[in-house]
């Protein structure tokens, strides 16, 4: 399924990811979705702060590390998401945790 990284309600922009693990990491063919109130169709992507390409679209497949963030026109930009290249990973499910939460983890190589 598809999760976003911050808590629902916290932005109007949320950028979703799958698999919907944090951190995500580049060998599992992330794929982030840009999901708001705002214009279908009207995403503008950001890497590393930067705009990033000319690529509109809602969703793509992720082939570069960094840490991505999109905007969509009348509902504003999303929180970041990470990308990783790292060869090991701990992760976390993506999903807003709170104290005293069973938490499983995921140890990746």
């Amino acid at each position: 399924g598809w999760c976003p990284l911050s808590p629902t309600g916290a932005q109007t922009t949320q950028l979703l990811v799958k698999p919907p693990w944090t951190p995500a990491v580049l060998w599992d063919w992330v794929t982030l979705t840009c999901q708001g109130s705002g214009t279908t169709g009207a995403t503008t992507w950001y890497k590393d702060g930067q705009r990033w390409g000319q690529n509109r679209r809602d969703s793509f497949t992720v082939t570069k590390s960094g840490t991505y963030t999109c905007d969509r026109r009348g509902s504003g930009r999303s929180p970041p998401v990470t990308v990783l290249n790292d060869r090991l990973v701990l992760q976390v499910p993506a999903l807003t945790l709170l104290e005293g939460d069973t938490v499983t983890l995921r140890c990746r190589a």
